[in-house]
């Protein structure tokens, strides 16, 4: 689904400081994926933690990858919830935008990564070109406002610290190559292919 993007990044690739990583967390998970992120892609993407940062910072960068996590019920996390409003103000027509969300699908099955999925419509209503979608195979949750109009994938990279810490490396890997973010040779050194 997102060969689009791959093919677009071999005629036109991203400089290594134009790619942006904005995440919220507040159990650390967000921000341990989001630094793992930066170092996969040996540094060439800079880390921003709105907590401290305005979004409108998202403009000095032609790739995006944001991080949410679902808090409680299908909730923002607090970061996002005070940044929210500020999404209105980003024009993202230009550029490549992905989202990696965190949950927990065994003690919330019925919200899991519902915030990703709230992002999503909030970053496509201001022009995002959205990839990254990720199959909702190896998964245990009931529903989700994060999946695909045919349910058959997230809207994004899932990951699950909770209940599949061990599978979150190799996830985002594989989610970084598929991007076209992380050469191949590199994507299956160091663990899992």
């Amino acid at each position: 689904m997102i060969g689009w993007w791959n093919l677009r990044r071999q005629t036109n690739p991203t400089p290594p400081t134009q790619i942006g990583i904005f995440y919220g967390s507040s159990t650390c998970y967000t921000e341990i994926a989001a630094e793992r992120i930066q170092e996969l892609l040996s540094h060439r993407a800079t880390l921003h933690n709105i907590a401290h940062t305005a979004l409108h910072r998202c403009a000095a960068y032609r790739t995006l990858l944001f991080g949410i996590p679902t808090w409680d019920y299908g909730e923002l996390q607090e970061d996002w919830d005070s940044r929210w409003d500020e999404l209105d103000a980003l024009e993202l027509t230009a550029t490549d935008c992905a989202i990696f969300g965190l949950g927990d699908q065994h003690g919330y099955p019925l919200w899991f990564q519902d915030a990703m999925g709230y992002l999503h419509h909030r970053l496509a209503a201001q022009g995002a070109k959205l990839g990254g979608y990720w199959p909702n195979q190896g998964y245990k949750f009931q529903a989700s406002k994060a999946l695909t109009a045919d349910g058959k994938q997230f809207l994004g990279l899932p990951l699950d610290y909770e209940n599949q810490a061990e599978l979150s490396d190799q996830r985002l890997r594989k989610w970084l190559t598929q991007l076209g973010l992380l050469e191949g040779a590199k994507a299956n050194t160091g663990g899992a292919p």
